[in-house]
């Protein structure tokens, strides 16, 4: 199996965007602003893109990329157990299938969603997890992905909440360094009993390995006093690849406010539908969802970009 080297993902790969530490960047990181001279309208490398989580949960590969090319929503992250079946007991020669499929497509495989998390008091239970998602992160290479999103997760009773996220931040380490050699970025999706921003904010203080990167995902937590550009200034430094949003027009959640935030740091990446609720017709949907996208972004661009 073909590797890079840790010097060339880190000079050429997505991951290396990230940010090392909450309180510098890098010169390649994402958020980095542009010389005033030469900068464009900021916002334009925002992308939209899917989640397979329920929507796209019963579409096999070739349902999925023929939908997705219809609607335009050109960018993918492979939720696994779903129908389109990538998964780690793939043969070299089927991930080279599913890797060929996609690029003789208009849509980009963006990598795994997994469900590995890392909070259990039992360290067999953990080493499992850093164990399958190391097999996640060798099958998103093959298939051509970026990255794999993995989850935080949880505090437990008895356990001191400083020890789970020392625990979870030095996991997430350990992945991103085994990561790095196989060009993928550990997206940690800000999910669960972690999902307040200063909770993440502490954990990424720990898992400072610029391999390590944030999935967005649009919490109810977000929006928790003192507001949501407070909680999105905590961790906008270490935002990764890729952003889980609900309905664009969604009544419980500020979509524009939030895309008003990416514009203004000029974010470059995906903004990926993972929506619980199924419509009737969740392919037409995605038009419909696709095309507010793209207004909204252009507005926002317009007001702040």
């Amino acid at each position: 199996m073909s590797h890079v080297s840790r010097r060339m993902f880190l000079e050429t790969a997505a991951g290396a965007t990230l940010a090392a530490g909450l309180g510098a960047l890098p010169e390649t990181c994402i958020a980095q602003e542009k010389p005033v001279a030469t900068r464009e309208k900021k916002g334009g490398d925002i992308r939209y893109g899917l989640v397979t989580y329920q929507w796209a949960k019963d579409w096999d590969l070739s349902t999925l990329i023929a939908n997705c090319a219809k609607a335009k929503v050109l960018g993918v992250e492979l939720r696994t157990t779903h129908k389109h079946g990538v998964e780690p007991n793939l043969s070299m020669q089927e991930r080279s299938d599913v890797r060929k499929r996609f690029a003789d497509s208009s849509v980009k495989f963006l990598g795994i969603g997994s469900n590995e998390r890392y909070d259990s008091p039992d360290p067999a239970v953990v080493a499992k997890a850093i164990e399958a998602t190391k097999q996640f992160i060798e099958l998103s290479h093959d298939v051509g992905g970026s990255g794999v999103k993995v989850k935080p997760d949880s505090f437990h009773k008895d356990v001191p909440r400083e020890k789970t996220i020392e625990q979870i931040g030095k996991s997430l380490n350990q992945l991103a360094e085994f990561a790095t050699g196989f060009g993928q970025q550990i997206r940690l999706e800000i999910h669960g009993g972690c999902a307040q921003l200063p909770t993440v904010r502490a954990i990424m203080d720990v898992a400072d390995n610029p391999n390590v990167a944030l999935c967005w995902n649009s919490n109810p937590q977000d929006l928790e006093a003192p507001g949501l550009e407070h909680n999105f200034n905590l961790v906008k430094a270490r935002l990764g690849e890729t952003t889980h949003v609900h309905l664009m027009d969604s009544k419980t959640y500020p979509h524009q406010q939030l895309l008003d935030l990416y514009v203004k740091l000029d974010y470059s990446g995906w903004w990926l539908l993972e929506e619980g609720v199924l419509p009737v017709d969740p392919a037409a949907e995605l038009i419909t969802q696709r095309e507010l996208f793209d207004k909204m972004l252009a507005d926002s661009r317009a007001r702040v970009g």
